[in-house]
């Protein structure tokens, strides 16, 4: 019996090594270890701060516009406040209407855009360095000025992409907490975006952070599936459907 507990405890030991998941707790009795209950309710509590947290989008915007060296356009959905915000999903899709009129339209290849989301602590922690990243990348796209959402959701991206008249666009937001993430940033890739596009036509690149995918992996493989969503001309389940047979057919 012995050495069974000393196995399920070193193998419980490697397991946490792994991961930031809860797993292999201890227990006092039926409950569960003082320190580990403090630790859940810490995270729970920052969960609910980020979820909560409103976007300081000046200093964004102005963190952005450094690394640009052009504009950064600030918008706001018709979600009037935070409250609104997470009571009502549908005007987090859509913008206000003195938003509409600051967006130039052309002939743009490429539209980013930042939104708060369910995290502004992701935002403001994790756009910038993966922009500093995969803005070099993208040398030789029309690249629409960038913008800022704030009490935006992913498809806010589909109005604006219209409107600027982008063939592709890409929304960065802060994505729905977890218990051991509360800073996790999403990339969100919708080929000829307009509203009524659904989430089966983006393709989507989660866990953007230090703890999770890097910067530089995540600007690479976005800059990869951007360049694939050109080339033919879709996104989402189907352009998805194709990549790994793609990557396999170039390294063979």
């Amino acid at each position: 019996m012995s050495e069974n507990l000393q196995s399920s405890a070193a193998l419980a030991t490697r397991l946490r090594a792994l991961t930031p998941a809860r797993v292999g707790l201890g227990r006092t009795g039926v409950s569960m270890e003082t320190r580990d209950l403090l630790d859940f309710q810490r995270a729970h509590a920052q969960a609910r701060d980020a979820v909560h947290a409103r976007l300081e989008a000046s200093a964004l915007a102005a963190a952005l516009g450094s690394l640009t060296g052009g504009p950064v356009l600030r918008l706001h959905s018709a979600a009037p406040d935070r409250t609104t915000y997470l009571q009502r999903p549908d005007l987090g899709r859509k913008l206000d209407e003195a938003s509409r009129d600051l967006l130039p339209p052309g002939s743009w290849e490429l539209a980013l855009i930042v939104a708060d989301g369910l995290s502004a602590l992701a935002v403001e922690r994790h756009a910038a360095p993966l922009l500093k990243e995969l803005l070099p990348l993208l040398e030789g796209w029309r690249l629409a000025p960038l913008i800022v959402v704030e009490q935006g959701r992913v498809a806010i991206g589909d109005e604006i992409g219209a409107a600027l008249g982008a063939q592709l666009s890409v929304v960065l937001i802060g994505e729905r907490p977890g218990l051991s993430s509360p800073d996790s940033l999403g990339a969100y890739i919708t080929w000829e975006p307009r509203p009524g596009r659904t989430d089966a036509e983006r393709c989507c690149i989660s866990n953007i952070r230090v703890e999770g995918l890097g910067y530089a992996e995540a600007a690479g493989l976005l800059n990869s599936y951007l360049n694939e969503a050109r080339r033919r001309r879709l996104s989402g389940v189907g352009l998805s459907e194709k990549l790994p047979l793609l990557e396999k057919d170039e390294s063979a």
